[in-house]
C-alpha cells in the first residue's frame, strides 16, 4: 500500500521507517527540509516539502493512490485540516491524525476521523502503570457493548493457565504483555509474575470481571 505521512518529527520518521520496512512505499511531507534528516540515508520514500493540506503537495506525495494517510505534524488544526482533505477531496480510506488537545480530539472522532490524542494516551499508559488496579478500557466497539481493557490480576493467578482464568471471568484474554512484549496466549499459557492481561468482555460486567480477577481462583482442593 502506499502511505502519505504529513510531519516528519519524531513520530512521523519513525512512521514512515517502521512502514517502509514493513514493505509500503511511503511519502513524506514537511514544511521544513531539514527535518528529512530523521529519515536516515536508507529512507527511499518520498520526501515534499510544502503545507500538509495544500492539494498540489499531496498529489506530489502520491495521495491519488495512497491507501492510507497519517496526519502526525506539531499542529492540532493543521493535522485536522489535512485528514479531512486526505479524506473527503480524495477519497483515501485509512485516515488519522494526531491531537494535542483531548477535547477537540473528542470532536474529531464524532466527524468521523480517527485521532490519537497524545497528551490523552501518555497520561493514561502513565496512570495505568501508577494505579494498576480496575479495568483500563482501552477500546470499545461502536455500541459499547464490548470492550478491550487491561484488567488488574492478583498475584494468586500466577502459575494458573489462561483457560482456567477464562473460564472462571467469563472473559476472552486477548493478549498478555511479558516483559514489554505483547503475545497471544493459547489455552495452555501460564500466567507468569508481571504479567498485564487484557481482556475482551461485555462492559455491563466490568465490575464482576474485576472482582473475579482481583479475588483469585476458585479453591480447588486447598490453595
Amino acid at each position: 500500500m502506499h502511505i502519505v505521512i504529513m510531519g516528519c518529527g519524531r513520530v512521523g520518521s519513525a512512521l514512515a521507517q517502521t512502514l517502509e520496512q514493513q514493505g509500503h512505499t511511503v511519502a513524506v511531507i514537511d514544511q521544513d527540509p531539514t527535518s528529512f534528516r530523521r529519515l536516515g540515508s536508507s529512507f527511499g520514500g518520498r520526501r515534499v516539502t510544502g503545507v500538509g493540506f495544500d492539494q498540489d503537495t499531496l498529489r506530489e506525495a502520491g495521495i491519488e493512490e495512497a491507501g492510507a494517510f497519517a496526519a502526525v505534524s506539531s499542529g492540532d488544526n493543521s493535522n485536522i485540516i489535512a485528514a479531512r482533505v486526505a479524506r473527503e477531496m480524495f477519497g483515501v480510506e485509512n485516515v488519522a491524525a494526531r491531537i494535542y488537545d483531548p477535547r477537540r480530539a473528542e470532536v474529531y472522532q464524532r466527524l468521523g476521523i480517527p485521532t490519537v490524542a497524545t497528551v490523552r494516551w501518555t497520561a493514561d499508559q502513565m496512570l495505568r502503570r501508577l494505579l494498576p488496579s480496575g479495568a483500563e478500557p482501552l477500546w470499545r466497539d461502536p455500541t459499547g457493548g464490548v470492550q478491550l481493557a487491561e484488567v488488574h490480576t492478583a498475584v494468586s493467578w500466577v502459575g494458573h493457565k489462561v483457560s482456567r482464568l477464562q473460564e472462571e471471568t467469563g472473559v476472552r484474554v486477548a493478549f498478555v504483555t511479558r516483559l514489554g512484549e505483547a503475545i497471544l496466549p493459547t489455552s495452555q499459557t501460564v500466567l507468569q509474575e508481571g504479567d498485564l492481561v487484557h481482556v475482551m468482555m461485555r462492559t455491563d460486567e466490568v465490575d464482576k470481571v474485576e472482582a473475579a480477577f482481583a479475588k483469585g481462583p476458585e479453591e480447588e482442593g486447598g490453595h
